[in-house]
């Protein structure tokens, strides 16, 4: 008989890393969101073509060929990250690529009278864009945003090809060592479909909260 308490703290010490992932990917995604979904929206042109640079080659390359990249290629430019920071940087500038096309998309949405109301009121581009543009995009970014999360969850188990001992991983050690296929694979299941969906209640929550008010405003 097997003794599957140890095994399954071995698979949970796993989720503890996904769980860092997720959030720490999550936060550097929506930060490099807003910077290039707002640059494609700027009156310069270098800063456009910056963002669109970013933006098409996130998109158009695979994550495991980025992941490799940050974690194998940098090295030799004197730059070396620890596993965690390697998928931290790999997953959340991916996602952070769909996420700014989000973002560019909402503030687009925004009605033409909004902005001549700006206009109107002598506001300067960022005093509009950050008290009247973007309070109204957000409520319309936050699904998707919950989407681009939950993709990143499911995403960090391409962190297990760097060795990173995510539960993805773990589940792998674990069936290589009782021979089991079912039981850790059974488990980082559920752990993905709870961790899913406590991402989609936080994003439902969220959204009502940053909605409240705003009834009735967007035209």
């Amino acid at each position: 008989m097997i003794d599957w308490s140890g095994y399954i703290g071995l698979i949970l010490q796993g989720a503890w890393v996904t769980v860092q992932l997720t959030l720490m990917g999550s936060a550097l995604a929506v930060a490099v969101a807003f910077a290039a979904g707002l640059g494609r929206l700027s009156r310069f042109m270098a800063v456009r073509a910056l963002a669109t640079t970013y933006i098409e080659f996130f998109r158009g390359t695979s994550i495991f060929v980025q992941l490799f990249w940050v974690y194998f290629v940098l090295p030799f430019a004197g730059i070396t990250l620890t596993p965690l920071q390697a998928g931290v940087l790999a997953l959340g500038l991916n996602v952070g690529a769909y996420g700014a096309e989000v973002v560019r998309g909402a503030v687009k949405a925004i009605g033409r009278e909004q902005r001549e109301a700006c206009i109107a009121l002598n506001l300067t581009r960022f005093q509009a864009m950050r008290h009247i543009v973007l309070p109204q995009a957000l409520p319309l970014m936050l699904p998707t945003f919950g989407n681009n999360a939950i993709e990143l969850l499911k995403g960090t188990a391409v962190v297990s090809l760097i060795s990173l001992s995510d539960m993805t991983f773990q589940a792998q050690v674990v069936r290589a060592q009782t021979g089991s296929t079912l039981i850790p694979f059974a488990t980082i299941l559920l752990l993905y479909f709870v961790m899913a969906w406590l991402i989609s209640l936080g994003m439902r929550w969220l959204e009502r909260r940053v909605s409240r008010g705003l009834d009735g405003v967007r035209v």
